[in-house]
């Protein structure tokens, strides 16, 4: 593996220090980045919550984390103590003005403290996004070298997102807001613009021309869990589709730019979801399902509904979506993308698959054996890698047998470990000061304004979402979305 440089100092501040997100993810990935060497001298963490606890407290409220979500593997008792040694805890109400003195305080306390890189990671609820800002401005902790990161959702409509931009902007420079979708950083999403546009060989067929339909599922196996409370107020459509879905069709579908820097690649991405054929009320009726899982087996085990999961019997929020969509311009008219996500679902996968028209005539009549469509295979998680599907000639004397074959690649395989987890590299972007990866505000934007046709036309009509048994595939009904196409969802390339 490539050496990794370090970065400069800087203090990291996380809001909502003690949730969940920050113990799950954000510290360890800061852990991972400090064994690397990356974390340079002088860096500091301060996790910022209501918990009355000091340093020492929270320092073993982290060990405690980090047992858990850090591999037997990859402990290192010396970086343990390093990282630890990093921390700082400040009890503060973000909604009393009276408590940010304790932050001013410990972000000043330090010879150096002003030429360092301040990022304010905000894992709290998006209402309190403007908030903090403006109360960040009036302590004096904004300069051109703080970053402020945005968790999603970035609102629940457009206007509510337009609210909280405006809010944010206020106070910080679009440059420095960087609003965080970790499946940006996932080295097979990354690896697909490598693949288009580092290599001749595929970007020429990624076209009309070529490519018969697209497919982007992201499935899970889980519940809501402790999220339901945040869920049945958002949905999947909210949770899923309109950021991690739609990012993930700009990757596929984007035009080149003229190189990857810190705009261009976003600006293409605009390109497409401004691109997007519009949902009107015929398309919503016609090009989505909605669905909601029953009980049912997962892995073998009993599971409650999620009626039952959220002790709501009557709650009509969809934990399943699926849509057909179009993006209308000169390089994809008339290829259609089918999207889906769900929770309960019968695996955990996020994929996608570019499925190429079949040739146009058949060369091999008197032929044995079978022939598949060929087929790109990104696979975003678990087990980052890539397939390329294609028909191959069987060994063997007398006559041709055809058979599908695949070439595999295995990240962890081919370059000797396991891929890092998003959050390391979007971290260390932040730091960086590069938004490359991030969503910029006219990006959010113009995925609400797509999605938000959908949600009305759901609200206007009576909607109730498809039941599908905990452990399957979905309702049938998002079957039926591509068999009335002539097409099937391809359940069978994990």
């Amino acid at each position: 593996m490539s050496p990794v440089p370090p970065l400069d100092p800087c203090d990291f501040t996380v809001f909502g220090g003690t949730g969940d997100l920050a113990l799950r993810k954000l510290l360890p990935a800061l852990y991972h980045r400090d064994r690397d060497g990356q974390l340079a001298d002088g860096t500091r963490i301060i996790g910022v919550s209501r918990a009355e606890v000091d340093d020492d407290g929270y320092r073993d409220e982290v060990r405690a984390a980090l047992t858990t979500f850090i591999e037997a593997g990859d402990w290192d008792e010396a970086v343990v103590d390093r990282l630890l040694g990093r921390l700082h805890h400040v009890t503060l109400d973000a909604l009393d003005p009276a408590d940010w003195p304790r932050l001013h305080d410990r972000l000043k306390d330090g010879a150096a403290s002003d030429a360092v890189v301040r990022v304010f990671y905000l894992a709290v609820a998006p209402a309190l996004f403007g908030e903090i800002c403006q109360h960040l401005e009036e302590t004096g902790l904004v300069d051109e070298r703080a970053r402020v990161v945005l968790e999603k959702p970035i609102g629940s409509d457009l206007a509510s997102a337009r609210a909280i931009n405006d809010a944010v902007g206020r106070v910080f420079d679009e440059q420095q807001i960087f609003r965080i979708d970790h499946y940006l950083g996932k080295e097979s999403v990354q690896n697909l613009l490598v693949t288009r546009f580092a290599n001749i060989f595929l970007e020429p067929l990624m076209n009309s021309h070529w490519v018969d339909h697209v497919q982007i599922t992201v499935a899970e196996s889980l519940g809501v869990g402790e999220r339901g409370g945040y869920y049945d107020h958002a949905g999947a459509l909210r949770d899923m589709v309109q950021n991690h879905l739609l990012q993930l069709l700009c990757l596929v579908a984007m035009e080149p730019p003229a190189y990857v820097d810190r705009e261009t690649v976003r600006d293409e991405k605009l390109k497409v979801l401004q691109a997007l054929r519009p949902m009107t009320p015929a398309c919503v009726d016609r090009d989505t399902v909605a669905g909601q899982y029953d009980a049912g087996l997962v892995d073998g085990a009993a599971v409650p509904s999620y009626a039952e999961d959220l002790g709501h019997p009557g709650s009509t929020t969809e934990t399943f979506v699926a849509l057909k969509t179009e993006v209308q311009n000169w390089r994809w008219a008339g290829v259609p993308f089918y999207l889906r996500t769900g929770k309960r679902m019968d695996r955990r996968v996020s994929e996608i698959i570019v499925v190429f028209k079949d040739p146009p005539h058949a060369m091999f009549p008197h032929s044995e054996g079978s022939t598949e469509a060929n087929r790109l295979h990104i696979r975003v998680q678990p087990d980052e890698g890539m397939q390329l599907h294609f028909t191959a000639k069987e060994p063997g004397p007398g006559g041709i047998r055809l058979r599908p074959v695949s070439l595999d690649l295995n990240y962890a395989d081919t370059f000797g470990r396991p891929s890092p987890d998003a959050y390391e590299r979007l971290l260390m972007d932040v730091v960086r000061g590069n938004p490359t990866l991030f969503m910029r505000r006219d990006e959010v934007e113009a995925a609400w304004a797509w999605v938000e046709p959908i949600l009305a036309r759901w609200t206007q009509t009576p909607h109730r979402p498809r039941r599908y048994p905990a452990g399957t595939a979905g309702p049938t009904a998002a079957a039926t979305l591509l068999e009335r196409d002539g097409r099937s969802w391809q359940e069978n390339d994990t």
